[in-house]
């Protein structure tokens, strides 16, 4: 889903979602922030500091071997959050802020599960040909090159491995200012498609 107007359309079936309050959080989230599944759904409130509008994932959550993560090879990675993004989320801390988990689901003490996502997606009319969980990386990275945004920021946001463990290591914060910028722009942007559809 890449073209402007199909994103729109999108933004307006999740911004008239009804399901679960974590699941509409998450919906509102996953365009926005463009993070894998896995490291949206298992968030945890230890790792959101809404007052410097930063959320660090501990590299044990993100892609990765298992022997990197336990050799702690794999680099936390820092998203910064646009001003959207820090009301949604303490919209959704009023429910679920006295808790560990961020997307806490019906089930008490678990997270939203794999497939929570996708059968959101499902019930308001994307099939898995259309739209994806995992499809909110393709679309972000495909607009935000289209918009002229840098790769080297782009792909950093994305938390894309680099080949050079070194330069990997350096890049945990690298062009933060720029990923900071980006991450607003874009959040920005989806608000306009919003208001258009």
């Amino acid at each position: 889903m890449t073209t402007q107007a199909e994103l729109g359309s999108l933004l307006k079936a999740i911004e008239a979602y009804g399901g679960h309050a974590s699941t509409r959080a998450a919906l509102k989230l996953a365009p926005m922030l463009f993070l894998r599944p896995g490291e949206l759904r298992n968030a945890e409130w230890t790792e959101i500091d809404l007052e410097s509008a930063t959320w660090v994932i501990p590299g044990k959550r993100m892609k990765g071997t298992l022997k990197a993560k336990r050799a702690g090879q794999v680099p936390d990675h820092i998203v910064p959050l646009p001003r959207q993004a820090v009301s949604v989320l303490k919209e959704l801390h009023t429910i679920t802020g006295g808790k560990n988990l961020v997307f806490e689901s019906t089930r008490v003490g678990r997270p939203l599960s794999e497939n929570t996502i996708n059968v959101a997606l499902r019930s308001m009319g994307f099939d898995g040909n259309t739209m994806v969980g995992h499809g909110f990386r393709a679309t972000a990275s495909t607009l935000l090159h289209e918009h002229g945004w840098d790769h080297q920021v782009i792909e950093l946001q994305l938390a894309h491995k680099q080949r050079d463990q070194v330069a990997a290591a350096y890049n945990r914060s690298a062009r933060l200012k720029d990923r900071t910028m980006m991450m607003q722009a874009w959040a920005d942007y989806l608000d306009k498609l919003l208001n258009q559809a």
